[in-house]
């Protein structure tokens, strides 16, 4: 159902944010952590956006690389602790 959307608006931050919301809510954690890596990039200050990779990462057993962003997501907003 998302690819005919991304396919047409695959720039508007919004529909990437949709998009990796579903690749993570799904387990397609390959997907999810390779569109929040590059929301992340574009987005740093998305606190949201960074608890996604980080819970991504932890899923995946990254736990080393998922620390930092679950650590600035908690501190842009605490009750992401």
């Amino acid at each position: 159902m998302l690819q005919p959307l991304l396919d047409d608006h695959g720039d508007d931050l919004n529909v990437r944010r949709l998009a990796a919301r579903a690749y993570f809510t799904s387990a397609q954690l390959g997907r999810a952590r390779q569109a929040l890596e590059q929301l992340v990039t574009d987005l740093p200050d998305d606190s949201y956006l960074r608890l996604m990779l980080g819970r991504t990462f932890q899923r995946l057993s990254l736990h080393e690389q998922a620390a930092p962003h679950l650590k600035v997501a908690a501190a842009m907003t605490p009750e992401f602790a």
